[in-house]
């Protein structure tokens, strides 16, 4: 059996280690996963009832339309219900959103590095894909991406906050690229760590929207809503895209748990301002140290930070999981010596300090 030629290069998506397969291999007790920009403090309680409160439900199928929590989140964002589609994640939104616009004659343009399933997802629908790569300071370098927008070109991605640097661009800078990107060129704003950001200069996307009608905002509530295990998230944007993206969506796409629970966790504003305020706390607790220990980093805007180790990420890597702490090093970033660690608990940001600060002993410099 011989699958389509434009897919057999595509490389599989490598998730961060799981806990109990590093505690197998280690012989380990205790293990912290730092690795997948998780919520350390898990999800609202409220949203754990509307779990359980589903547990007789399970032979029934899913409300195909999420039309419950769309009319919820609409009502939150300001928007008209069907501005609003619902995935398996984010996630699937972008895998909708290529399958829906493009074909091998268009091009699509992402940062480098960013969140791979752009490119992943345009690939497989034989797109080309152009990546610019991010500026010295980590973020996206808008007017090189701007210069590489041609006649073909049908979709822009902008990761915001970047994955898996953590930089931000500011209003000012989405604004002025939107008033610069052809209006039959799609942009897609993705947004999954959004809530977390407390710099007072993040762009307001969503009300973009009234001007820019080329314009899809992606957000998750696997993130500080703690929902990751559910798979549910969702895109924003005008009518006519988002039924677009809806006719190949495929039908009860997220489960019955997903909904009431993001239902439930959508309307915990308490749950989610102490989160956003303890992963402030740990942003600058991280970040206090690495000033300390002479350890450059990128800004850090959602739930995690990049930081340069000035050694062999990859050894600084393994060092830390063999003390128990899972990170994240991809070679495929282009930065050899930088690790991502996500902002944990108080607990847990002491105990990856400290493993850090043995292993930075441990691994020669670069």
């Amino acid at each position: 059996m011989q699958p389509k030629q434009n897919i057999v290069h595509l490389p599989v998506y490598q998730p961060g280690k799981p806990i109990d397969e590093v505690k197998r291999e280690l012989g380990l007790t205790e293990v912290i996963k730092l690795a997948s920009n998780e919520n350390p403090f898990g999800c609202s309680p409220k949203a754990k009832e509307a779990i359980a409160a589903m547990l007789d439900q399970v032979s029934i199928y899913p409300d195909g339309g999420a039309v419950e929590l769309t009319n919820a989140v609409a009502g939150k964002l300001g928007v008209q219900p069907n501005q609003i589609i619902f995935g398996l994640g984010s996630d699937e939104v972008i895998l909708m959103i290529a399958r829906a616009f493009l074909t091998p004659e268009d091009e699509t343009i992402t940062a480098y590095p960013t969140f791979p399933q752009y490119k992943h997802n345009a690939e497989v629908e034989g797109a080309k894909v152009i990546e610019v790569p991010v500026d010295a300071n980590g973020k996206h370098d808008l007017q090189a991406m701007l210069g590489k927008v041609n006649s073909r070109t049908k979709i822009v991605w902008i990761c915001n906050p970047n994955n898996p640097t953590g930089t931000m661009l500011n209003e000012a800078e989405i604004t002025a690229f939107l008033e610069a990107v052809p209006k039959n060129v799609m942009v897609v704003l993705d947004e999954a760590y959004a809530e977390y950001n407390v710099s007072g200069q993040y762009p307001d996307s969503v009300k973009l929207l009234e001007k820019h009608n080329n314009v899809v905002v992606l957000r998750t509530f696997s993130k500080i809503y703690g929902l990751a295990s559910l798979r549910i998230g969702y895109g924003v944007g005008h009518p006519d895209v988002v039924r677009s993206i809806n006719q190949v969506r495929e039908p009860f796409n997220t489960t019955s748990f997903a909904q009431k629970a993001a239902l439930a966790a959508v309307n915990d504003d308490a749950f989610i301002e102490s989160c956003r305020e303890a992963n402030a706390q740990g942003i600058r607790k991280l970040t206090a140290k690495f000033v300390e220990l002479g350890l450059p980093y990128f800004d850090a805007h959602g739930n995690f930070i990049m930081v340069d180790v000035k050694r062999d990420g990859g050894a600084v890597f393994q060092g830390l999981l063999r003390k128990g702490i899972i990170v994240r090093h991809d070679p495929s970033w282009g930065y050899p010596t930088m690790i991502r660690v996500t902002v944990g608990s108080e607990e847990q940001n002491n105990k990856f300090l400290g493993a850090l600060e043995q292993v930075l002993s441990e691994v020669a410099v670069s």
